[in-house]
């Protein structure tokens, strides 16, 4: 097995000769002994024994550990790495940058942000050089660090990242003598996890196609391409149906929506973004995307989304959700103000007085209550069921199996739901694991 500890790599650099090099993430070509002599020194020569305990019970390394191993055999830390992941590309020899393959990816329309940065981690494990485990997961911890810190506010590229590290790294088949093998099979998985991925968006368009009947009317806020393969899915499906579209200020993203189903001869309206309780009455459903799934069951999208979640509630109407499981988050928010800023320019098109200031917050948090369904690749969720979200969202987080071993423990989850949280808690784990050992 492939020890995830700093003297491993201490050894492995002594006997091949590698030097220091702070530009880049991968140790460096072999130098010359005698100076490679002064610059690795263990500094604690029971350090072995530590990692390999903790390589026994982590499954993934966490920052603070790889500062350790880092310091450990002399390699800079992430305060001394510069902000890029930079690996080198072993057919061109051309520097390879995360975010520079990320921005490419995004040029994609209908590619989200989170996938995009799953194919662009996936990319740096084809790139690398690198020559042990150690290596190859301090290259792929700090490209998801570099593509995380790109836009601190998204909740949804932070969790993809998170879910990649965790699916790609956790699995036994990594237990491989040479490190070619290893290496493969975690090409293997990356490429895996980002069409399980591309996929999720069809998936949750086909659940929700028995919620949308001939004859409604659906108001949708902001654009989604999860709700726009939803709409385009029925209009396929030739279901009679018509759309009331909010503007979506100040960002206009429901004019961009409006446009998209004129194409498909869907029925449309648009609405000012103050009219919703003036046209709730003739709405039978809201069907809004999200940008996050909390752990309480609530969901973070762009501002508007709380308000108009409190009007349906008020007039019964059910509201709907569209999120891809890459979405679930270990959050938990108390109040609007929880979480973490997003700020974005508003035009009004008349000057501002300077002393006027601006609200220029950029989304809102829905509580569970105001829900009514969530529709998921891995099923129709009911978000009322708040005790199973914590469970859920770290499940996902923390698992290394596919959506339907996550499926599966949905269903144990829902069989077990007449008992208490913690014996629901510990017959889900049970049947994880079964299920896990027939995979």
């Amino acid at each position: 097995m492939w020890w995830r500890s700093a003297s491993f790599i201490l050894d492995k650099q002594q006997t091949e000769g590698v030097s220091k090099q702070p530009e880049t993430l991968s140790i460096s070509p072999p130098v010359d002994e005698s100076s490679m002599a002064d610059t690795f020194q263990n500094p604690n020569p029971k350090i072995s024994a530590y990692y390999q305990s903790r390589a026994s019970h982590t499954a993934v390394v966490t920052s603070d550990w790889l500062a350790q191993a880092q310091a450990a055999v002399g390699f800079p830390t992430d305060e001394q790495l510069l902000s890029e992941a930079d690996v080198r590309d072993s057919e061109s020899g051309k520097p390879f940058c995360v975010i520079d393959e990320f921005n490419n990816w995004r040029k994609q329309p209908d590619l989200a942000e989170a996938v995009a940065a799953i194919r662009s981690l996936a990319a740096v494990i084809r790139s690398s050089q690198a020559t042990t485990m150690m290596e190859l997961e301090i290259e792929l911890k700090k490209a998801s660090d570099s593509l995380k810190s790109w836009d601190t506010t998204s909740i949804s590229l932070t969790a993809g990242c998170d879910l990649f590290m965790r699916y790609v790294t956790r699995t036994s088949a990594l237990e491989y003598e040479d490190f070619k093998s290893a290496k493969s099979r975690l090409i293997e998985r990356a490429e895996k996890f980002g069409e399980i991925s591309c996929k999720a968006r069809r998936i949750i368009a086909m659940l929700s196609q028995d919620f949308i009947f001939d004859g409604c009317t659906i108001l949708v806020h902001g654009f989604s391409r999860v709700v726009m393969e939803v709409l385009r899915l029925a209009a396929q499906n030739k279901k009679l149906f018509r759309v009331f579209c909010t503007e979506g200020r100040p960002d206009r993203t429901g004019l961009r929506l409006s446009n998209e189903l004129a194409k498909l001869d869907v029925p449309v309206k648009l609405l000012i973004d103050s009219a919703v309780a003036y046209t709730m009455d003739e709405v039978d459903m809201v069907l809004v995307g999200a940008d996050g799934v909390v752990e309480s069951g609530g969901i973070i999208n762009m501002m508007g989304t709380y308000q108009i979640a409190l009007v349906a509630h008020s007039m019964n109407k059910p509201m709907y959700v569209a999120a891809e499981s890459y979405k679930f988050a270990r959050l938990y928010p108390l109040d609007q103000k929880d979480m973490a800023p997003a700020l974005r320019p508003i035009d009004f098109g008349v000057p501002i007085p300077s002393k006027v200031e601006v609200e220029k917050s950029a989304r809102d948090y829905t509580p569970p209550q105001y829900l009514t369904l969530l529709f998921t690749d891995l099923g129709v969720l009911s978000p009322s069921v708040e005790s199973q979200f914590p469970f859920l969202c770290s499940f996902i987080q923390n698992a290394s199996c596919s959506p339907a071993l996550i499926s599966s423990w949905l269903l144990v989850s829902m069989v077990v739901s007449t008992i208490d949280t913690v014996d629901c808690a510990l017959s889900c784990s049970d049947a994880t694991k079964e299920l896990s050992s027939l995979l």
